[in-house]
C-alpha cells in the first residue's frame, strides 16, 4: 500500500498543518508498518505555476526545450498521486484559501483523461478509491456556524476537487483559531494531534 505525504506550508517546523500532518502519517506508519511512504514538501521543491505553454504541451503542442524539466515534474507529480491509495495534505489557510503551492500541485493531478473525463452525462471522475485526509490550519474560525462561514475556500475547495475526480469521503482535521492567541492556538493543536492519533488504519 502506498501513501503520499504533501506539505505546503511556507512556516516550516513552527508549521501547524505540518506538525498535524505529520502525526496523521506517523499514526497509519504504525498501523500498517509497510506503508511505502512518498513525500513532497510543495514549499522546498515547487512546481511552476501553469502557463500558456504549459497549456498548449498539453493539447500537443511542441514544447519549448526549456519547459522539459517542468514536465517532467508534472509527469512525476502526476504519477505519485495516480499511484497512491492514501494521500495525506497538511494545507493551512492562506488569505481564506489554500497556499498557491497547493495550487500549482492540484494543477498537474487535476488532468482530463487521467483522473477525470468528460461524457454524455458530463464530468467524471476517474480516481475514485483513494483516501484522502487533510489536516488543515486555519487562524480564525470559519466553521458552518461562524459568521465568517462564507469566507472559508479552504475545506470547501479541496472537498469539491477531490470529489470532482471520483474520491468521496474525504477526511479533515481541523486546527481552528491558531492566530487567535496562543492558548487558542495550544489547544486547537491538541486537539487536531488527538483527532490524528485516532483515525482508523490504512
Amino acid at each position: 500500500m502506498k501513501l503520499l505525504h504533501l506539505d505546503s506550508s511556507v512556516l516550516g517546523p513552527h508549521s501547524v498543518s505540518r506538525q498535524v500532518s505529520a502525526a496523521i502519517v506517523d499514526r497509519l506508519r504504525q498501523a500498517t508498518p509497510s506503508l511505502d511512504i512518498t513525500y513532497r514538501d510543495l514549499t522546498q521543491t515547487p512546481l511552476a505555476h501553469l502557463s500558456g505553454s504549459h497549456l498548449a504541451a498539453a493539447q500537443g503542442a511542441p514544447a519549448p526545450a526549456e519547459l522539459g524539466p517542468d514536465l517532467a515534474a508534472s509527469a512525476a507529480a502526476l504519477d505519485e498521486f495516480l499511484a497512491a491509495d492514501i494521500v495525506v495534505i497538511g494545507a493551512p489557510m492562506y488569505n481564506f484559501t489554500i497556499p498557491s503551492q497547493l495550487k500549482a500541485w492540484i494543477d498537474r493531478i487535476l488532468v482530463v483523461g487521467k483522473t477525470f473525463k468528460y461524457g454524455a452525462a458530463g464530468p467524471e471522475g476517474l480516481a475514485g478509491g483513494k483516501r484522502v485526509i487533510v489536516a488543515i490550519s486555519r487562524g480564525g474560525y470559519y466553521g458552518a456556524e461562524t459568521p465568517y462561514a462564507a469566507g472559508e475556500h479552504l475545506e470547501t475547495y479541496l472537498r469539491w476537487v477531490f470529489g470532482f475526480m471520483g474520491i468521496t469521503g474525504v477526511e479533515f482535521i481541523p486546527a481552528d483559531g491558531v492566530q487567535v492567541g496562543p492558548d487558542h492556538r495550544e489547544k486547537s493543536l491538541a486537539g487536531a494531534l488527538q483527532a490524528a492519533t485516532s483515525l482508523r488504519a490504512a
